[in-house]
């Protein structure tokens, strides 16, 4: 066997260098590298073997189609403020997978709180039941069964609705004729209040406020017959959530008999 020692075989300019010929074995000793580029055309590669992508097989030399995975969408949640009691919201969005897993993220503590129950009717909408003992805004996290998932910012708001501290029924009894200085009605948390149904005694005027409102006014004198009046007064807080409350006021006519409810 022939052996020739160098340290580097160069072709003239614009040639190549050609290893054996057609049949011939090249054999790289074990301990040793060849090191260079070489471009093999996919119909080289054809039949050579296969190799695996995502769990398809695929021939060297040929082309697969890989199926993307799909994650969940969201779009809204019915109703997005609610109080701490455990309540059904219906969530809307797209590529849910029966059935999802649904959490609620307390957006400045980070705390997480799992749905008590979560429903599946369609790919577009599901259900969740939540119970939330702490106040704020919460992000979602929706995951279908096969790991995606897709995580919302504050869409959800935990918050105590309006609480009448005022009793409902009667707020006195006054002449007509009289004038009213102030009769207080009180809510918590509430941030305005308006007359919703019925009538307040005609001259008298519900007037908003915060935490509280009043009527004021002067009993008409045009009243000629003991009247009771009803109606009722919707407080609302600032997150739109109410609370209804029905008062009365009796007028009467020939007494003068004011009373006034504080």
């Amino acid at each position: 066997m022939s052996e020739v020692k160098v340290n580097k075989i160069s072709p003239r300019s614009g040639t190549g260098v050609q290893l054996g010929d057609s049949g011939d074995t090249i054999t790289v000793p074990a301990g040793a590298t060849l090191t260079g580029t070489q471009n093999i055309s996919n119909t080289a590669l054809v039949g050579s073997g296969q190799i695996t992508i995502n769990g398809s097989a695929v021939a060297l030399g040929g082309s697969v189609t890989i199926a993307t995975e799909s994650r969940p969408t969201f779009s809204s949640i019915t109703p997005s403020t609610i109080e701490n009691t455990q309540t059904t919201c219906v969530i809307a969005g797209g590529s849910f997978v029966s059935t999802p897993l649904v959490t609620a993220i307390n957006n400045s503590t980070g705390a997480s709180v799992v749905a008590d129950e979560v429903s599946f009717q369609s790919a577009s909408q599901i259900t969740a039941k939540f119970t939330l003992p702490v106040d704020g805004t919460y992000k979602l996290y929706i995951e279908n069964p096969d790991g995606n998932a897709v995580q919302t910012g504050a869409v959800l708001t935990v918050s105590d609705a309006p609480a009448w501290v005022t009793a409902a029924g009667s707020l006195g009894t006054f002449a007509a004729g009289d004038t009213i200085s102030t009769i207080t009605i009180t809510a918590t948390n509430a941030v305005s209040f308006a007359k919703t149904s019925g009538t307040i005694t005609t001259g008298l005027t519900l007037n908003t406020g915060v935490g509280s409102a009043t009527i004021t006014g002067t009993v008409s004198a045009g009243i000629t017959s003991d009247t009771l009046f009803s109606f009722t007064v919707t407080a609302t807080d600032a997150e739109g959530q109410t609370a209804d409350r029905a008062f009365t006021i009796q007028v009467t006519v020939g007494a003068n008999n004011s009373g006034q409810f504080n």
